[in-house]
């Protein structure tokens, strides 16, 4: 993420929450390669002038949150009810939106791709488990789990805090904790995936699929929407590409593209006030009507009718 980009999140997130951007920038981000930062959720909670979840274009990081109190979070068009002491994993790729339900305690800490780099040796955070789309990203920790973290993230803000020339290293040790606690939460068929040809080529559709979202502006078009376009960027005939998805989930090519492609609609129905012709347009539709058309296989209601629905207060 360059310098621009970073100042522009930030100036995003604090936009949401009333803040002032400067004292929340630590020291020394333009020497350090990529970007952390952690916060403690109490005093954000008692700083915002409006306490409100942060709206759609507020996400452009990682995010390990360490959640101390009931609340409740959008992710990707399902609603997740969170009990305290949970630890939520959240990425840029997929819509994940926190939203309290009574004063909040707590930690979170959010860093972009590049600030792993060193230490995931090539890897880059998407191809972590906790990361994946089609993953679950609440884990209910023990209370010797919530001490722990609850001591990681004290350590990550005294670091911070610091004058230390390598405490950038320090907290991405940090980091890799907690996503180790995580993955030991896990069951063992996600940490230890069968590395057949057909789970390789599964797993390379599902990323490719993914890497397509979220569409953060008008101006972005999905590019791959058949089997057709898929099997061709795989380098697979398309039949044998509809086959290994079907065994390995049960549901085809296009129907997968589909549902992915009705859930990226859904959320932009639901979080901006985009036109439904720039909603069509983005998600490759030629006009309204056909987006419309398509829409109803999935929801029921037409595209109108559900932006309306979901925005009755409940």
């Amino acid at each position: 993420m360059t310098n621009a980009a970073l100042s522009t999140s930030y100036q995003e997130f604090t936009a949401c929450l009333g803040l002032d951007l400067g004292p929340l920038l630590p020291t020394g981000i333009q020497r350090e390669v990529g970007h952390f930062n952690a916060f403690d959720i109490a005093h954000l909670w008692e700083s915002a002038p409006a306490q409100s979840a942060p709206p759609y274009a507020c996400r452009s990081f990682y995010k390990i949150s360490f959640l101390r109190s009931h609340s409740r979070a959008e992710y990707a068009d399902q609603t997740i009810d969170i009990a305290p002491d949970a630890l939520v994993f959240s990425t840029p790729k997929v819509p994940f939106q926190w939203l309290p339900t009574e004063t909040q305690q707590g930690h979170f800490c959010f860093f972009t791709a590049e600030f792993l780099l060193p230490v995931l040796g090539g890897l880059t955070p998407d191809e972590l488990p906790l990361f994946r789309a089609e993953g679950y990203p609440v884990f209910q920790l023990t209370p010797a789990e919530a001490a722990q973290v609850a001591a990681l993230f004290a350590r990550m803000h005294e670091e911070l805090a610091s004058d230390y020339a390598h405490k950038y290293d320090l907290l991405r040790a940090y980091v890799l904790e907690l996503l180790h606690l995580g993955q030991k939460q896990q069951p063992s068929t996600r940490l230890h995936p069968a590395h057949s040809a057909a789970a390789r080529l599964s797993s390379r559709f599902v990323e490719l699929l993914e890497r397509q979202f979220p569409l953060a502006n008008p101006q972005q078009r999905v590019q791959l929407r058949t089997a057709k376009d898929f099997a061709d960027h795989l380098a697979v005939h398309v039949n044998h590409l509809n086959k290994v998805l079907k065994d390995s989930t049960g549901r085809t090519t296009s129907d997968l593209i589909g549902g992915r492609l009705a859930q990226e609609a859904k959320v932009l129905l639901r979080d901006t006030d985009w036109t439904l012709w720039q909603i069509a347009d983005c998600l490759g539709f030629v006009d309204v009507a056909h987006f419309s058309h398509f829409f109803r296989r999935y929801a029921t209601v037409s595209p109108g009718a559900f932006r309306t629905l979901e925005a009755v207060p409940v």
